[in-house]
């Protein structure tokens, strides 16, 4: 009677990696109160602010990128290294925040493959570092499927919204609130992950803003 040869040893398969969290990045204003001059090509570091940021959400550990932008957007493209990132037209930025952010989100929508959250940030947040980004990661990987930056206990930018409240999100998304409504409505929901001690939210909107963050 021939023997029964031995069963072969289990393999252990790694677990299946987690869907993504895309970095989403509004950069459509045209800096009205700044000159006219958009603010995706303001200079930091010797380098376009719109570059800045998107290094800031990649370090961070978003990815895939999505960029909306706006006010002169053929001169971004030729001056801007954007390499690597889905780019979103918002014909209608002058109208605010909101259709960038409805732009971004069906962009998001029509990447290949899920994503288990959005994290939306904003070109004029200079002080936003990748340690806050990466909170705000660890705060989704432990349940939260809407965080914000908390700055002393007062929400900021930027924000993590999970996949089930992103078509609410683009619902809410008029005139210049953004993810306001969401934010709002949801607040009970909401996680605040405090970054005062990694970063700093102050828009960048004004000709002495500017020469504040350019003189370091």
């Amino acid at each position: 009677m021939a023997a029964t040869p031995p069963h072969p040893a289990p393999v252990d398969r790694p677990a299946p990696a987690p869907p993504p969290v895309v970095g989403l990045l509004l950069a459509a204003g045209g800096g009205r109160r700044l000159g006219g001059r958009p603010k995706a090509l303001l200079r930091l570091r010797e380098r376009p602010l719109v570059e800045h940021a998107l290094e800031v959400l990649r370090a961070g550990g978003c990815g895939p990128l999505v960029v909306v932008l706006g006010a002169a957007r053929e001169q971004v493209l030729a001056t801007a290294a954007l390499d690597g990132c889905t780019v979103v037209a918002n014909p209608d930025w002058e109208q605010g925040m909101g259709g960038s952010l409805r732009a971004g989100l069906a962009a998001v929508a029509a990447l290949p493959g899920p994503c288990s959250a959005v994290l939306v940030s904003l070109v004029d947040t200079p002080g936003v570092t990748p340690a806050a980004v990466t909170r705000l990661l660890a705060a989704h990987r432990e349940g939260a499927a809407l965080a914000a930056a908390g700055y002393h206990g007062r929400r900021g930018h930027p924000v993590l919204i999970g996949a089930a409240y992103l078509a609410e999100a683009a619902a809410g998304a008029h005139g210049d609130a953004g993810a306001r409504t969401l934010l709002t409505e949801r607040q009970d929901r909401l996680r605040l992950v405090e970054c005062a001690d990694v970063a700093v939210p102050d828009d960048l909107d004004t000709p002495a803003d500017l020469a504040r963050w350019s003189a370091g």
